[in-house]
């Protein structure tokens, strides 16, 4: 019986999501604002359970929350900044608040960008080298993401007008951004259709007798209630 209020459930949440095709309708909103509330729970309870009940209490009280670790007595910082985060909402303290937002902000920009130089920069510019040791194939390969490279920078070196050289370089830099965005735009449409057509398989799985026709009914129930909502919502419209 359990098992079949969910069915029912997850038919009726994924068609409320499909429903925003014929526009903004309460099975919708009601959809949108209950994805919503179940994420921003979801991640609160996973995220103060596994990372910060473990690590940072298990460290200020280690007797009694039991994950292994010794007292340190460091943490009780992170645990003020986390506190100072809480004074967002009042008005008077807001600006302990900036403390936090201010450590956060400049730890991650360091984080972020020594990761960046390492992962991405530096990557790429060991990756943009032609090694004429090797293969034909390879050497072609490597000399076109050279260029690439190159032309995509000079599209975005604005100090100097695309005129002439530069202008031409630029124009090939077009080229291969186009290509790039295209096959990027290609492959996130490919993995957006592969999960429509899962949940498609799940409503026509869903519309036999064992799960008493889920998907037809609540279809049918939706359509009807829109179709009255949509009418109602004209006159509302045509009073006011």
């Amino acid at each position: 019986m359990l098992e079949l209020f969910g069915v029912w459930c997850i038919v009726l949440l994924t068609l409320s999501i499909f429903s925003y095709l014929y526009g903004d309708n309460p099975f919708y909103k009601a959809a949108e604002h209950i994805f919503v509330g179940v994420s921003a729970g979801y991640i609160f309870t996973i995220t103060f359970w596994d990372t910060i009940w473990p690590n940072l209490f298990g460290r200020l009280i280690p007797s009694y929350v039991q994950a292994g670790f010794e007292f340190d007595i460091s943490y009780l910082f992170p645990l003020f900044l986390g506190i100072f985060m809480l004074f967002r909402l009042s008005k008077k303290y807001d600006w302990l608040s900036r403390i936090s937002i201010a450590y956060i902000v400049g730890m991650m920009a360091g984080l972020k960008f020594y990761v960046f130089l390492n992962s991405n920069l530096l990557t790429q510019i060991k990756s943009s080298t032609v090694n004429l040791s090797g293969s034909y194939f390879s050497i072609v390969n490597e000399v076109i993401i050279l260029i690439g490279v190159i032309s995509g920078l000079v599209y975005f070196f604005f100090s100097k007008e695309h005129t002439g050289v530069v202008g031409k370089v630029s124009r090939v830099g077009v080229y291969f951004l186009m290509i790039k965005f295209g096959a990027s735009f290609g492959f996130a449409v490919m993995g957006r259709i592969s999960l429509l057509i899962g949940r498609f398989e799940e409503l026509i799985d869903y519309s036999n007798v064992e799960y008493f026709y889920a998907t037809p009914i609540i279809l049918i129930f939706m359509i009807i209630v829109l179709t009255y909502w949509s009418f109602t919502n004209k006159d509302l419209k045509e009073n006011n």
